[in-house]
């Protein structure tokens, strides 16, 4: 492990804060900026974590931290992530997912730092031309989230081409689950993904929760995603860091279970761990939704001896469940 500091960016939000919580209970020096946009001061659980709140933008901030500390990595968690909300408004989500990093990727050359750890998305692939999806698969994404991620990929490609910079490129599928012991868990506003507006409807949170399209081309007509526990990212990103650190060349790795898991049937786990019944509305297909979403994660097993551990989502449906019911420190 080396003893310089890694910088993790957008540490305070749901997956980054998981990562931060899994490196620093490993002993890992750390320091975490994020502008608390979306993040959350509270999610920051280990004292020794050192949160700076600023934002990528500010590249006088960016150029102190790196004038103050010696870091030999970032893992890179901010942007944003709201796909409806990357259509209506394109220019707030090019400004964060690639103008600010620029700024930071730029601080990064005059310091000699040259590893980055890179959250992207299975959404820069867009609509999926064959299942499961690999690396190689074209990517052609269909909304401006996904078209930003894949402008940052494209961008650490080149400066790794002209500069020497190291990448891990890691494209998650749908993060899901909490903390073991439920302290931190995921905690968005507003809420879009499945998992927590399913916990959301049981819990009278919300009076119902709409499944958008039950004709789709699948076993019971209704969307299939590979949900991956934030856990097994958060492990991930450490392998991926240790593969940087020690001279290994850049990657580019699906992260996923490579199961896919229906609308429908994750309404069935639901209902058996909460043991309560799930307030359903059947609605029509929405835009851009393919009827089939789940990765390959062969690669990742092969360059960084990483699988998925929580295969089963029973499980990660069972602690976002004890994050949602408050059997925790603290919400926040």
């Amino acid at each position: 492990m080396s003893d310089k500091k890694i910088l993790i960016t957008g540490g305070a939000g749901y997956i980054g804060s998981h990562t931060v919580k899994l490196l620093a209970e490993k002993g890992y020096n750390l320091l975490v900026l994020d502008n608390l946009v979306y993040g959350h001061r509270e999610a920051i659980t280990n004292p020794e974590v050192e949160l700076v709140v600023g934002d990528l933008g500010d590249k006088e901030l960016t150029g102190r931290l790196f004038e103050y500390h010696e870091f030999d990595a970032v893992i890179h968690f901010a942007a944003y992530a709201y796909v409806g909300e990357s259509v209506t408004d394109p220019e707030k989500y090019y400004q964060n997912n690639v103008a600010a990093p620029l700024n930071l990727l730029e601080v990064m050359r005059k310091n000699n730092c040259n590893n980055f750890i890179f959250s992207s998305t299975c959404a820069t692939y867009g609509n999926p031309q064959y299942v499961p999806l690999d690396e190689n698969h074209p990517q052609n994404p269909i909304n401006p989230y996904g078209a930003s991620k894949l402008m940052l990929e494209r961008i650490l490609k080149d400066f790794a081409h002209a500069y020497g910079l190291k990448y891990a490129l890691l494209r998650y599928f749908n993060a899901s689950g909490a903390a073991l012991d439920g302290s931190i868990g995921e905690d968005h506003n507003p809420e879009t993904h499945l998992i927590p507006l399913l916990l959301d409807a049981v819990n009278g949170d919300r009076p119902n929760i709409t499944v958008f399209g039950t004709d789709y081309d699948t076993p019971d007509g209704t969307c299939i995603r590979d949900y991956i526990h934030v856990l097994d990212l958060a492990t991930a990103h450490e392998a991926a860091y240790k593969h940087l650190a020690q001279g290994g060349d850049s990657i580019i790795c699906n992260l996923g279970t490579g199961v896919g898991v229906s609308v429908k049937d994750m309404i069935k786990v639901v209902e058996e761990v909460t043991g309560k019944q799930v307030p359903v509305v059947y609605g029509t297909r929405r835009a851009g939704d393919p009827p089939y979403l789940y990765a390959n994660p062969a690669h990742a097993k092969e360059v960084l001896g990483w699988e998925a551990q929580y295969k089963n989502v029973k499980d990660i449906v069972s602690h976002a469940w004890k994050w949602k019911t408050g059997e925790r420190a603290g919400k926040f």
